[in-house]
């Protein structure tokens, strides 16, 4: 019993990061129809901003982690204002090979500006300490991740079904073209839409660098194609979907640890076998619909 309840935490804290992570893609991909390919390099530069706040300026950490979400909110409305926007007229493949440049250019700008070396992420002690139920122990920060992405996940839905920005995001959803001709500013609902999708980024960054503490610029390749599947798996353009999606992958991926620690090596390739597995089975994944998509 012990040891189920050690494995299922550690599965609960997985998946609400890749959760919290994929409703970022899910966000984007909603409105304009586009996989923002560099949301793992923006979970990155969040990290590194994070870093630098508080193990070089040293400032405390509630406010080096609110610094490094600011910044990276607009390091997110920058990459879309470059590398986006003067697109989105064009075919929608080239948005595409936009996002993929996107994505190459700050790995190895992460690279040339933070260097090749991993770095130690300096947990405060808050999130570092060992907690202890009976036989059963966990990093703090384990408890604290569900929890961060269960209030995330209700303010956005606050914020979609409770503001006009998110009804101008549900209206941009369904017909951006038509949304624009009732007067409505598609450039500033799709600016405050990856504004939200690097915010909840930059959380599950700095998350998973206090449950992973080393970084590395290319740290966000992994966790952004798992997240990219987790999305596709629940129903891409589909926050709960998004959600059910990364839970699904981290329980799995625990999963594959606790009853075959012999095949733990392969863990990364679950999230890849069960993308194949529900293209398969259900294209449009657990929550999608049927309807088909217009060009």
């Amino acid at each position: 019993m012990d040891i189920f309840l050690q494995h299922s935490i550690n599965a609960l804290s997985l998946g609400s990061l890749y959760a919290l992570i994929a409703i970022g893609y899910t966000m984007v991909y909603g409105i304009i129809r586009l996989i923002n390919f560099a949301h793992g390099e923006i979970f990155m530069i969040s990290a590194y901003f994070a870093f630098y706040l508080l193990g070089v300026f040293l400032l405390p950490w509630w406010l080096s982690f609110i610094l490094a979400i600011v910044l990276t909110i607009f390091t997110g409305i920058l990459v879309e204002k470059v590398a986006y926007k003067p697109l989105r007229n064009y075919p929608r493949v080239s948005v595409m090979i936009s996002a993929i440049g996107v994505s190459f250019f700050l790995q190895n700008l992460g690279i040339v500006v933070f260097g090749g070396r991993p770095k130690a992420f300096p947990v405060p002690e808050l999130f570092g300490k060992i907690v202890k139920l009976g036989f059963v122990q966990f990093v703090g920060v384990s408890a604290y991740i569900p929890v961060i992405t269960i209030l995330a996940l209700l303010v956005l839905l606050h914020i979609i079904y409770k503001t006009k920005i998110g009804m101008a995001m549900r209206a941009s959803s369904l017909d951006i073209e038509a949304t624009s001709l009732m007067g409505i500013s598609v450039n500033k609902v799709v600016s405050i839409t990856f504004a939200i999708g690097s915010g909840l980024a930059a959380v599950g960054g700095i998350m998973w660098s206090m449950r992973y503490p080393q970084l590395m610029p290319v740290m966000g390749l992994i966790p952004g194609l798992k997240c990219f599947i987790a999305a596709v798996v629940g129903g891409i353009g589909k926050i709960k979907g998004a959600v059910v999606g990364g839970l699904v992958i981290g329980f799995g991926e625990i999963a594959i640890v606790a009853l075959s620690p012999s095949l733990s090596g392969f863990r990364d390739a679950f999230a890849f076998v069960l993308l194949i597995a529900i293209l398969m089975i259900k294209p449009t994944g657990i929550f999608g619909s049927n309807a088909i998509e217009k060009v």
